[in-house]
């Protein structure tokens, strides 16, 4: 039975990847961080597989991750953990160079040290892009990151190809561009919109509330994207991909077309414009060329923009219905 180590499987990746290798046969070892009141509600489905063992350790904890690695010897690492959402790295951008930089070198410093035969995959993200340098983006395109996160995800796709490159490891790193699901974060757009214009229907609230309508991103399906995470690692050479629809959409459209997914006709009646959700440097648009990914992996999305809408929003719909809470 081949052995699978995630940090981040308590999130939304990490809980869709966990079950993709748990029913490919894999043991999963997932790392926790040890709080007062852990939240497994993403992985409550799997939490007591007896094919899944929980950790504690955490990204800042240098022995935690190297004791973890010695003990379990896994075959594949995935660091999917990380201080994700770019609005917040503006408030917390120390903690987040800690989390989604630093992080990853300890991860592949333990790796290093613990198990250097295993493979090792690294969650980099497209708003390393930032503000671009040519559309779409691919492998080779410059990074121009505009946040405190963006800077934080360079860092830790750089120091990926460099122990790869000067240690021999096989390490990669997946350019992820946004991905979303029911799973995905209330905090996130994708998610604020789907889970407030189910409210909205139910009567629970009467607006959502949104920053730059005209931000534009290339939005894909995440239990789609770590099929590609697991693709990677099961190459013979390791090599760096972006993982994309191919497709750019605006805030705004993902906010018609859940509105439209509810039932709801006018899609200005439910919108507020929030200046605190405007970034201080915007990420205009992104849009990825995943061609590598088609050509070498295999991959391609299964699920559409207009799909992935109508799929969160009545997700949405089903778990307010069944909510009382306001």
């Amino acid at each position: 039975m081949k052995k699978a180590f995630i940090t981040g499987i308590t999130g939304q990746d990490g809980s869709y990847l966990a079950e993709l290798l748990l029913d490919k046969g894999y043991h999963v070892y997932g790392l926790t961080r040890r709080t007062s009141t852990q939240n497994f509600d993403r992985i409550k489905q799997i939490v007591h597989n007896p094919h899944l063992t929980l950790i504690s350790g955490d990204l800042v904890d240098q022995n935690s991750l190297t004791f973890a690695l010695k003990e379990i010897q896994p075959d594949e690492i995935y660091n999917l953990a990380a201080q994700s959402f770019v609005q917040a790295s503006w408030e917390q951008p120390v903690l987040t160079g800690e989390f989604t930089g630093l992080g990853v070198t300890r991860v592949l410093e333990a790796m290093r040290l613990a198990c250097p035969g295993a493979k090792f995959y690294q969650a980099s993200s497209s708003e390393m892009f930032g503000k671009v340098q040519e559309t779409p983006q691919k492998e080779t395109t410059p990074f121009y990151p505009r946040s405190p996160y963006g800077v934080a995800k360079v860092y830790g796709h750089w120091i990926t190809v460099n122990y790869r490159e000067s240690y021999h490891l096989f390490a990669v790193s997946g350019i992820l561009f946004n991905h979303e699901s029911p799973r995905r974060g209330l905090e996130f757009v994708t998610r604020k919109i789907s889970n407030g214009v189910a409210r909205i229907k139910l009567g629970k609230q009467k607006y959502v509330e949104l920053g730059n309508l005209e931000a534009k991103r290339d939005w894909g399906y995440a239990k789609d994207y770590v099929e590609a995470m697991w693709l990677m690692l099961q190459q013979n050479q390791p090599e760096d991909f972006v993982v994309a629809t191919g497709e750019t959409h605006s805030v705004k459209e993902f906010l018609q077309l859940a509105c439209s997914a509810a039932g709801l006709t006018d899609w200005k009646k439910v919108y507020k414009h929030n200046p605190i959700f405007d970034r201080p440097a915007e990420v205009d648009m992104l849009r990825g060329d995943a061609t590598k990914a088609r050509e070498k992996l295999g991959w391609k999305p299964s699920v559409d923009f207009e799909g992935l809408v109508k799929l969160m929003v009545e997700a949405e719909l089903q778990y307010e219905s069944e909510s009382n809470g306001q």
